[in-house]
């Protein structure tokens, strides 16, 4: 296996489970020095479990919907590793899924708070280093949801996300800074073992909500299908690699030709 990432210092968001966790694990083959944040107990077993393979590793278990838990998962990275070559913003997930009348104040909010503004804080929070340092890459981890039924405060939050990466490839460019996306599509993995706090739909009606918004998933989607967690990684870590080097600035639709 090609060793990108030997000695690079990677930020992973969201890696207690599901794509963070399928990205901790390629990026630690590919010789990655990860610091992995999450803020589910599971992400120390997901350090132990790499740190046995002699991948150089930590947790921090913060709360990245703050800029306090940014600021301490990139402050973690500073002092362990003394940079940050690589952040990958991955935290995000749609909690509802209903039309947008359906939304309570409290629930829109709740929707920005866990899918925008953890990429924003931690952009804020890992950019000085990466300016003091001459460099860095950011991949954010978007949605091809940006066009979709029943989540419409999510997809709200992945445009923010979208515009962010695209302004701030503008402004940080001159920094030696890339700033990159991915906007996956729907993703076939484990069973969850931390809930996003998605209630069990109650009646039919909400069942029927919930149905919908997957049947838009995959008949929007050219190849009829879920993308797998290894589809949904390679080509985040593409964009974090040199190999994309003269990338920045875009949004790479991972969706099976949903363009989002």
């Amino acid at each position: 296996m090609s060793q990108r990432f030997q000695n690079k210092v990677m930020v992973i968001t969201g890696a207690a489970q599901g794509i963070g966790q399928r990205l901790a694990e390629l990026a630690a083959a590919e010789g990655g020095r990860l610091v992995l944040v999450d803020r589910a107990d599971d992400i120390h077993e997901v350090v132990a479990g790499l740190h046995e393979q002699g991948c150089e590793v930590i947790a921090v278990q913060a709360d990245l919907e703050t800029y306090a838990g940014a600021e301490q998962a990139m402050q973690a990275a500073r002092e362990k590793f003394g940079r940050i070559d690589i952040l990958v913003n991955n935290v995000g997930g749609a909690i509802n899924f209903k039309p947008f009348t359906e939304f309570t104040e409290t629930q829109i909010a709740a929707e920005i708070n866990r899918s925008l503004m953890p990429t924003l804080w931690c952009c804020r929070a890992a950019l000085p280093t990466m300016v003091e340092q001459g460099g860095g890459v950011i991949v954010n981890v978007s949605s091809a949801a940006t066009r979709g039924i029943h989540r419409i405060p999510y997809s709200a939050a992945k445009g923010g996300v979208n515009a962010m990466t695209a302004s701030l490839a503008f402004e940080y460019a001159e920094h030696g800074i890339r700033v990159v996306a991915t906007a996956p599509g729907g993703t076939e993995a484990p069973p969850r073992r931390i809930s996003r706090g998605t209630p069990t739909p109650s009646n039919e009606t909400e069942q029927a909500w919930f149905q919908a918004h997957i049947d838009q998933t995959k008949q929007s989607c050219l190849m009829s299908r879920y993308g797998t967690l290894d589809e949904m990684a390679a080509p985040i870590l593409f964009l974090a690699s040199d190999d994309a080097s003269y990338i920045t600035g875009s949004v790479l639709p991972v969706a099976g030709g949903d363009l989002g």
